[in-house]
């Protein structure tokens, strides 16, 4: 093993760097100054939507006021689905993937239930309870829509033939964050519709980014997603991607999994719950947000990559390539980042209602008619697009874990880096139960940062692991990695883990084998560094990949 941070950087991450148990009181209540894009702003001018809030370093980052506060605020632990619901069902979908204050947010409900009623939580801390009420509709008349169809050219189920059945008005007491709007039949029927609320004139350091349209790639609803379908397909046809997938799929229907709110709770509400319960300076967005509104990227320090973060379109990968490039850094907290390509069509509900990935270039109706760059192979590195998402990443995807293969323990390669102080560990100590769903790792047959640092190398079993992305004796690998772009100083992280959110929050059984701890203070650290600008302006990732072994891995 290889330590890549040596002499004067040490001194460096010492002074300057204070995650963890270094120093960091006479920096708690400092204001400094910040360039985006070209323009100064003074930290606390805009945070969380409210004009003035105070900000100020914390020991797990850039702490606000405001957040502080709302998260005093009473909570309840009411958005959470009880047991025994009543027989039959209740789902719904909204009419808008995000919304700002000023807006209405159509909902589109189907129950049994004779009467029903919406209550709209804000997700957070809230000294505990986890959510807070902003709403609560009047009880109205529930009906059984009907079913919704699919369109065999290309397998999309949409609920567009629904009718409406109310609109959420978001007020100003819709705080930016991301919220579950639950919906409650009267006779015990329960189910989530999610949204995020955005505000469009936040400057918060934290960008935290909801991955919406990895979720309805995934979301079966109507039997049909980009990995799987219903009937057979012909002779001789067993590829992947199976042919009877879907081709586009709808925000117009239900999510089918997590009582309508996909795996919002596993892959995306734990760090959501982190940062609120720190106070953190963080506001909310979604990739949808970022794919029509590029430039929000550059009123923020930090961008937050959520877990399981797979399919990018390209106007979303070019605004935060951008930012990158103009210092803002990335935290890829997931594994498989960017590694499925889509684009954005109209739906009769709205613009970019309909999400489009072919998997299979030749099967595009753009492939040879349109840009190249929103053609859909299987990958983003598949042509005519031919963009490996390493040289963003740093890493490639590796694969996954079979999902009844027990987690693989997270092993440090370099423990001199900012990103394990206070944790203890050594290079070769391993924290257990951290390795779970897919993995990323480096491979320098492709394009990857030159001034790539590995942080964390962990054999994962074969027998445990589907693989076509390299095997060394019985085991394949997870990275974690972190560069810095050379000239925007912008720093990029990858956990290489899909496993990493879900892993913040506390275990019931043995607290030897709970990883939440140790993931715990490596996210407070690397809020708390890149939390306070370009990455590299303050410690410039130091190369060495070189070193890592088995080579290649």
């Amino acid at each position: 093993m290889t330590t890549g941070i040596v002499g004067g950087l040490l001194l460096l991450l010492a002074t300057v760097v204070g995650c963890g148990g270094l120093n960091t009181t006479a920096k708690r209540n400092t204001h400094s100054s910040h360039t985006v894009g070209g323009s100064r702003r003074s930290r606390g001018s805009s945070i969380h939507g409210g004009a003035g809030a105070r900000t100020f370093l914390g020991p797990n980052g850039v702490e606000s006021a405001s957040v502080i506060a709302e998260n005093r605020r009473s909570g309840t632990t009411a958005w959470e689905i009880s047991e025994g619901g009543g027989s039959g069902y209740i789902e719904g979908f909204a009419d808008l993937n995000y919304a700002t204050v000023g807006e209405n947010v159509a909902l589109y409900v189907s129950t049994t239930a004779p009467s029903f009623r919406v209550v709209a939580y804000r997700m957070g801390w809230y000294q505990g309870a986890g959510a807070r009420q902003i709403w609560s509709s009047p009880v109205e008349t529930g009906q059984v829509q009907p079913p919704c169809p699919l369109s065999p050219a290309t397998n999309m189920v949409s609920c567009d033939n629904w009718s409406r059945s109310l609109a959420v008005p978001i007020t100003a007491a819709f705080v930016s964050g991301d919220y579950l709007l639950k919906l409650i039949g009267n006779s015990g029927q329960q189910g989530y519709v999610p949204v995020t609320i955005w505000d469009p004139s936040s400057h918060a350091t934290y960008l935290v980014m909801a991955r919406s349209f990895t979720e309805q790639a995934w979301n079966t609803y109507g039997g049909y997603s980009f990995y799987q379908g219903r009937g057979p397909c012909p002779p001789g046809s067993n590829t992947y991607p199976v042919c009877n997938r879907a081709r586009v799929v709808s925000f117009d229907r239900p999510y089918s999994d997590g009582n309508g709110a996909s795996d919002f709770l596993s892959n995306e509400y734990p760090i959501v719950r982190f940062a609120e319960e720190n106070g953190l300076d963080v506001t909310y967005c979604t990739d949808l947000t970022v794919q029509e509104n590029p430039a929000t990227l550059l009123q923020h320090r930090v961008l937050f990559s959520l877990g399981h973060d797979e399919a990018w379109s390209y106007g979303e990968r070019e605004a935060a390539q951008t930012a990158l490039g103009k210092g803002v850094n990335m935290i890829f907290f997931g594994a498989a980042s960017v590694l499925r390509h889509v684009r954005l069509q109209a739906s009769p509900l709205g613009l970019d209602r309909e999400e489009v990935d072919y998997r299979d270039s030749a099967e595009d109706p753009l492939n040879g008619k349109g840009d190249p760059m929103e053609v859909t192979g299987n990958t983003w590195s598949s042509p005519p697009s031919s963009w490996p998402e390493s040289g963003f990443v740093g890493q490639i995807y590796a694969g996954y874990l079979e999902p009844r293969s027990p987690a693989a323990s997270f092993v440090v390669w370099d423990a001199s880096a900012w990103i394990f102080k206070g944790t203890g560990l050594q290079d070769g100590s391993s924290v257990p139960n951290l390795i779970a769903s897919d993995i990323d790792h480096i491979d320098p047959s492709q394009q990857m940062p030159r001034d790539l640092q590995v942080l964390g190398h962990s054999p994962v079993p074969l027998k445990d692991t589907y693989t076509n992305q390299g095997k060394w004796g019985q085991y394949t690998y997870s990275d974690m990695t972190y560069y810095t772009d050379p000239t925007s100083k912008g720093g990029v992280f990858d956990s290489g883990n899909n496993n990493w959110i879900n892993s913040l929050t506390p275990c019931p059984g043995d607290g030897a084998q709970c990883p939440a701890g140790p993931v715990a203070r490596m996210t407070g650290n690397l809020l708390w560094f890149f939390g306070q600008g370009p990455a590299g302006a303050i410690l410039p990732s130091v190369a060495n990949w070189q070193a890592v072994t088995p080579a290649g891995s």
